[in-house]
């Protein structure tokens, strides 16, 4: 059994230590918040102690894996200092996305895990469903040829104006993700953004990319955008074939270049996904299973290296953007 305690158990927190209680092979053993009445509240609901020191935490109880779910600015500023204590403690350590919104601290954190040999995963878990799953077998499979170009749109409805770059930030972590998966490496970036009317942030983006492979790709994302339609499209074509992958887990479409019979995956309507959130209970059900088969730090399913190439992206598109559109080299 896996002993599992989570940092930082408000909204999202608090989807993990449910996911964790009923994953058949896990316990929550613990929760960490610095808010002490929510820590106890969570503690309380869950059974579990519960503590406002991580240091201390590690000290009382045995831990296997640290879940960080804070927050902060820009969602991802809370980060740093639970992966690091955990990391230091040799711990595993899965954190939400974006593994931070600063990419110093994003690279000390990958170049500590590699460094202690521990496990460090994310939660970009928009690729962690059936449909993606089919659709990357399909890729690696050679039925879509030479990779040619990537499509992908994400847009939601938020808000908030905390900062100037929170969309691209706190959002597209997930959105690049989803494009490294299939396409791999991203070499370049040109990048173009508007606000909203009434709005201070860089709300709707618009980003060109050149893979490594020579493939190019596009994301539009927004936060302007209602939640009653669906937030995500993915489009993967090469030279023989295309697919399509319509809002996360909804179907999954093969078109075949030279044939009209095409390949549909569709989420069943008895036992599949009920919900965006079943993509958390996917996703932390991966790396639960990757722990259990011994699975190497470096061969970690969306890992912390995964996470930071990602926020490279972003920070190299903001300089496009800061540069007028000008192409950017992704470091």
């Amino acid at each position: 059994m896996i002993k599992v305690a989570v940092v930082g158990v408000n909204h999202i927190g608090k989807i993990h230590c449910q996911t964790y209680r009923k994953h058949p092979q896990t316990e929550l053993a613990a929760v960490c918040d610095l808010m002490g009445d929510r820590a106890a509240a969570v503690g309380l609901e869950f059974g579990v102690p519960a503590y406002t020191d991580l240091r201390i935490l590690l000290d009382k109880e045995a831990i296997d894996v640290i879940v960080v779910a804070t927050a902060g600015v820009e969602k991802g500023s809370h980060h740093f200092q639970p992966v690091m204590t955990a990391i230091e403690a040799g711990k595993d350590v899965f954190v939400e996305k974006p593994i931070s919104n600063s990419i110093q601290e994003a690279r000390q954190m990958v170049s500590s895990a590699r460094e202690r040999n521990v496990r460090l995963a994310c939660n970009l878990n928009h690729r962690f469903t059936p449909a993606a799953y089919r659709a990357k077998k399909l890729v690696a499979e050679g039925e879509l040829g030479e990779l040619l170009f990537i499509n992908m749109r994400l847009t939601i409805d938020n808000p908030s104006e905390e900062s100037e770059w929170l969309h691209m930030r706190a959002l597209h972590p997930h959105s690049i993700d989803v494009m490294r998966y299939f396409g791999g490496d991203i070499r370049r970036v040109q990048s173009f953004m508007t606000k909203a009317p009434g709005r201070s942030s860089w709300s709707t983006v618009s980003v060109n990319m050149e893979f490594a492979s020579g493939a190019v790709g596009h994301l539009t994302g927004s936060y302007d955008m209602s939640m009653r339609h669906p937030i995500e499209y993915c489009e993967v074509a090469g030279h023989t074939g295309r697919i399509v992958i319509d809002n996360v887990y909804e179907s999954m479409t093969f078109f075949p270049h030279k044939s009209d019979d095409l390949q549909v995956y569709r989420n069943p309507l008895f036992g599949g996904m009920e919900g965006f959130n079943d993509t958390f209970r996917q996703r932390i059900g991966r790396f639960i299973e990757q722990i259990e088969a011994g699975t190497a730090p470096a061969d970690i399913e969306a890992s912390g290296a995964d996470a930071l190439a990602a926020q490279e992206v972003i920070e190299a598109a903001i300089r496009s953007h800061q540069l007028g559109g000008e192409p950017v080299e992704v470091i």
